[in-house]
């Protein structure tokens, strides 16, 4: 049996005994350098050839008619494990391979090893297909690795994997530090929550990736927030497809925040990804501050007239948008929509709109049918009249009952706003048992229930209106907590000027350089206080695996959060008083001096010494009272017993 090695393409017989010894040393090396040259002399095809018989399988005709151009295809041929490798062994010595598809061909995990022997001693292929190959989380490891050690590799698809979440992982970690990746296709995989989070780590760490697509995933909830946290200081990505992945409203604000920050990405694709009228509000709440997205594709969610009315005025009304193609097609619109749409191309000649046609409307609920019971009482509060003076005349013995004719000519010749209908429905609720005559005190008990519904209306609004604040709220505290995970600490820090965002607009993403830190002063961070500080050097957070960061004890710490022991010490005669803030406290200092009681314990919580004088006066009187109470029960018994 012979055996096709990667490292010299020999051929080797494991089956068959060693050659014959030749009676002599010279007449041996030369037989093996001619066989070893022979080798090195056949050509790619006449080496896949003998591979292909050697492995088992049928040769690929299609490949041997395109050796020699830049691209070969493949897709469609059923290679296999062992196929693959055959194939691989033949484009070890090729020169000319720029382009390699072998998109569905059931490599499996055997043929990705194959393909990283492959991308190991070739160094022209740049452009790799493996899509719909079954490699799954078996091969994932190996593809790293391909991604990590290939140096002429600049594209790689991946979609129809089957890659699970943990899966992500491998790739963070081959892509944190290949920066030579521009363009990666993980679409149609099973990427969830987790994997969104590992994803998101990959965009925070990664220099290099142009275009990424992710659609048709499951980058839902705390997946889409992750991810859109490592969107936000990507500094590199500009082509992204999400679609179809579910991202909701949730997912559409956490993508707005991101892009008030990001300034790279050029085309955004959100079709698909059960966006309401509401998400794209959220959306657009970015989009007011980006520059730089010039395609934004929103087809297939649903969304109506009003979502694109938005979306025209963000354009509008801002100056500096980069926006030039918007993908609606799936909405109709209306005629106000496509006259504001000209004013805006008037303003922003280079934009396009696509949109489903004209006929769409702008839904409105009915109005509420008036309760006419509700416009009489109006009508009394607003007269301030009672039930009783209104129907006086016509109920003159003044119980509150009238014949149905009688209440409907008085309601008529009022100036009541009731047309007839609201008239018979009025009389019908008030004698339902059709008795002819009508119990006007229904009006007065329905007053009170209307004011009873009306209070327990604004509740429901007010509670609905709280839970969406709370919802967004949390969502917005989650992509802060991801951003802050995700961030890349070994390279930049950011510096407080950047984690500040005004209420006039946020900022844009600030990193300090780890050079300027020794020029920072951070007195507003609780975590790098000043007192910190009283030495003359300032610490650093240690980056990296060490221990985190812990502040060392100095007297001026010590006056902060428990007694200055140390103030009179011998070791430090010099040591004064700091305040919280970093600055002496002279007033602090002059009373300790005049009082024979101010001492270190005096000086290091001024606030509690303050209300310390109030609480023993309080004590004191107490004591006193107590003590007056019992001279004055001993002085009675005594004159009892006397008298």
């Amino acid at each position: 049996m012979s055996i096709l090695s990667f490292k010299g393409l020999s051929l080797k017989d494991e089956a068959s005994p060693s050659p014959m010894v030749s009676d002599s040393e010279s007449d041996q090396d030369l037989e093996f350098e001619e066989k070893k040259k022979t080798t090195e002399e056949m050509s790619v095809a006449e080496v896949y050839m003998e591979a292909c018989k050697l492995v088992g399988v049928v040769p690929v005709s299609c490949f041997i008619r395109n050796l020699g151009s830049p691209t070969v295809t493949l897709t469609y041929h059923g290679l296999g494990p062992l196929g693959c490798k055959a194939l691989c062994i033949a484009l070890v010595s090729d020169v000319h391979i720029r382009t390699l598809e072998l998109a569905y061909n059931n490599i499996q995990a055997e043929g990705v090893k194959c393909l990283l022997e492959l991308l190991r001693a070739n160094f022209t292929i740049q452009y790799l297909d493996l899509s719909n190959n079954h490699i799954r989380s078996e091969g994932a490891e190996d593809v790293a690795k391909m991604l990590l050690d290939s140096i002429s590799l600049k594209s790689i698809k991946l979609s129809g994997n089957r890659f699970k979440d943990d899966d992500a992982r491998f790739f963070t970690e081959a892509l944190s530090t290949n920066s030579r990746i521009k363009d990666l296709d993980l679409s149609h995989n099973e990427f969830r929550e987790r994997g969104g989070e590992y994803l998101g780590q990959l965009l925070a760490n990664n220099e290099g990736l142009e275009v990424l697509d992710l659609s048709w995933n499951h980058l839902r909830m705390k997946g889409a927030v992750a991810f859109s946290a490592g969107l936000k200081v990507n500094t590199m990505l500009k082509h992204l497809d999400l679609s179809w992945n579910g991202f909701g409203n949730e997912g559409a604000l956490a993508v707005g925040e991101a892009l008030k920050f990001n300034n790279t990405l050029v085309h955004l694709n959100l079709s698909n990804n059960c966006l309401t009228n509401e998400g794209v509000r959220m959306l657009c709440r970015g989009l007011e501050y980006n520059e730089t997205l010039r395609e934004l594709l929103l087809a297939y969610n649903s969304i109506t007239v009003e979502a694109a009315l938005v979306l025209v005025n963000v354009v509008r009304n801002t100056p500096k948008t980069a926006l030039e193609q918007i993908n609606i097609c799936n909405v109709l619109v209306n005629e106000s929509f496509v006259n504001v749409l000209d004013l805006t191309c008037q303003e922003h000649p280079g934009l396009n709109v696509q949109y489903g046609g004209v006929g769409g409307f702008i839904a409105q609920k009915p109005p509420k049918p008036v309760d006419p019971m509700k416009v009489i009482q109006d009508y009394l509060d607003k007269r301030k009249l009672r039930l009783w003076d209104f129907f006086r005349n016509i109920d003159k013995d003044g119980t509150m009952r009238v014949s149905v004719t009688d209440f409907r000519k008085a309601v008529q010749q009022s100036s009541i706003p009731l047309n007839r209908y609201q008239i018979e429905e009025l009389i019908n609720r008030l004698d339902r048992d059709r008795t002819g005559v009508v119990d006007y005190r229904g009006l007065a008990d329905t007053r009170k229930q209307m004011m009873r519904d009306h209070r327990r209306q604004l509740k429901k609004v007010e509670s609905r209106q709280k839970k969406e604040k709370q919802k967004s709220d949390r969502i917005l505290k989650t992509f802060q907590t991801a951003v802050e995970a995700v961030t890349p600490r070994s390279s930049m820090i950011i510096s407080p000027g950047g984690a500040k965002e005004d209420s006039g607009g946020p900022q844009p993403f600030s990193a300090t350089p780890l050079s300027s830190w020794h020029h920072i002063l951070m007195s507003n961070s609780s975590r790098y206080s000043v007192t910190n500080m009283s030495s003359d050097h300032a610490h650093l957070p240690m980056l990296g695996g060490t221990s985190p960061y812990r502040p060392t004890s100095s007297p001026a710490m010590r006056s902060y959060s428990q007694p200055n022991l140390l103030a009179d010490s011998s070791h430090s005669p010099t040591s004064k008083s700091v305040s919280a803030q970093g600055i002496r406290s002279d007033l602090e200092m002059e009373p300790s001096k005049l009082s024979p009681t101010g001492n270190s314990l005096t000086r290091s919580r001024p606030a509690l010494n303050a209300e310390q004088p109030k609480g023993k006066v309080k004590a004191k009187k107490l004591k006193k009272q107590k003590l007056k109470k019992h001279s004055d029960k001993d002085t009675k018994k005594p004159m009892k017993s006397i008298n």
